[in-house]
């Protein structure tokens, strides 16, 4: 389920300011606290040019323990050199002593223009009001403060069950634009108060990642910010959920549904998108075959253009599939817009299906199919259509 109404999570609490950081002076500056260390996971960028605060971070969550995420918008601290990550510290530093904790628990994470200092004069004053307005019901704030070019917050939330006793999962993103997998200029934390393993949990969020994050594209850009992180802390009183319980499929389940539910928002938000479009590929030779042809597809600007265009243009969609290095067969391929067929066999079904797909295209959310008919291995992409609204955005971002 998603939205404002967002439940508590037992032993989490969330605060946010505006440091004037952003010159708008809306909420910038954010804090997620668990009242004891919870076990965690984190998946980051790889870009190569990685951020200060991701050089700091990935060490501190790879041990398994995190208590307490800093999270600034409004500036990236990336590509600030030594200087940044002397930065990045000291807000973790601030931090673990305004929450009196160790600074390997905390995490600290930056987004907005990159290239530009951080002005620690403002973390050196915000960051110590922060603990005395944590709240257990302020997520949506935090969502709120992690916002750049973002047009609404995005958060998910959802409940589960072990042997009787519920827990929640929460997820709260960022990201509108520079979307593209591994992962995009995103950032997503998912907190819950169920017990997990640490090596269930860091595999449950690969595996949600994947077929998530990793599965969304807005322009074909990777960001040197990225971070998704996924805190558990236990204070629900559940058994622990692991590979081995009957729990754990659930949970796995959970989470993965909270993460496609914040991807899909992101490409909804899409800077100026109008669609959200699922490329479905079905009948590869293997998965990895249907992923790259679904990537291919979603990635095509022409591709993107026509849905924007509502144009059922199916000729720009078999030359992705062409172009894609997967070896297929033209006389095979079937494509659909939701449940119209436009190709049977590599050849157009006429103008009237054609016309009926077009009708397709105005809903604001559809499906491409495309079937291969080489085997029986399935991939999905999410992409939005691309439009003039995306170059206003990013023509004048740092402005």
């Amino acid at each position: 389920m998603n939205g404002h109404d967002l439940p508590r999570v037992r032993g989490f609490k969330f605060s946010a300011r505006s440091a004037g950081i952003k010159k708008s002076g809306r909420l910038d500056l954010a804090l997620i606290f668990s009242e004891v260390p919870a076990t965690c996971a984190g998946v980051f960028t790889t870009n190569k040019v990685m951020a200060a605060p991701l050089v700091v971070s990935a060490p501190r969550i790879r041990q398994g323990r995190c208590q307490a995420v800093l999270i600034n918008s409004g500036n990236a601290n990336a590509c600030t050199g030594e200087q940044g990550l002397r930065d990045a510290l000291r807000c973790g530093a601030l931090t673990a002593q305004a929450l009196g904790i160790a600074e390997d628990l905390v995490a600290v994470a930056s987004t907005g223009v990159i290239g530009v200092p951080l002005p620690m004069v403002k973390f050196e004053q915000h960051i110590p009001l922060l603990p005395a307005q944590l709240e257990g019901n302020a997520a949506g704030q935090v969502a709120e403060a992690i916002r750049t070019t973002d047009a609404f917050s995005k958060t998910s939330w959802c409940q589960g069950q072990v042997q009787g006793q519920p827990y929640q999962v929460l997820g709260i993103a960022k990201g509108a634009g520079m979307i593209h997998p591994n992962m995009a200029t995103m950032l997503a934390y998912v907190v819950t108060d169920a017990r997990v393993d640490p090596v269930y949990l860091d595999r449950c969020l690969r595996r949600a990642v994947d077929c998530s994050f990793n599965a969304i594209t807005v322009d074909g850009d990777t960001s040197t910010n990225d971070m998704v992180l996924a805190l558990a802390n236990g204070q629900a009183g559940t058994v622990e959920i692991n590979e081995n319980s009957a729990a754990g499929d659930e949970f796995a389940a959970l989470l993965k549904e909270i993460l496609v539910d914040l991807a899909k928002m992101i490409v909804r938000d899409g800077e100026g998108a109008t669609k959200v479009v699922q490329i479905l590929v079905r009948g590869a030779v293997q998965t990895a075959d249907a992923v790259q042809v679904a990537r291919s597809v979603a990635t095509s600007n022409l591709v993107k253009t026509a849905f924007f265009g509502e144009d059922a243009n199916w000729g720009r969609i078999i030359a992705a599939v062409g172009y894609s290095g997967v070896e297929v067969d033209p006389a095979r391929i079937d494509i659909s817009f939701d449940e119209v067929p436009v190709v049977r066999n590599g050849i157009g079904t006429g103008k009237d299906l054609e016309t009926q797909a077009g009708e397709v295209l105005k809903k604001a959310e559809f499906q491409v199919c495309i079937d291969l008919h080489l085997g029986s291995a399935e991939g999905v992409y999410y992409t939005s259509d691309l439009n003039y609204d995306y170059i206003k955005i990013n023509a004048d971002y740092r402005t």
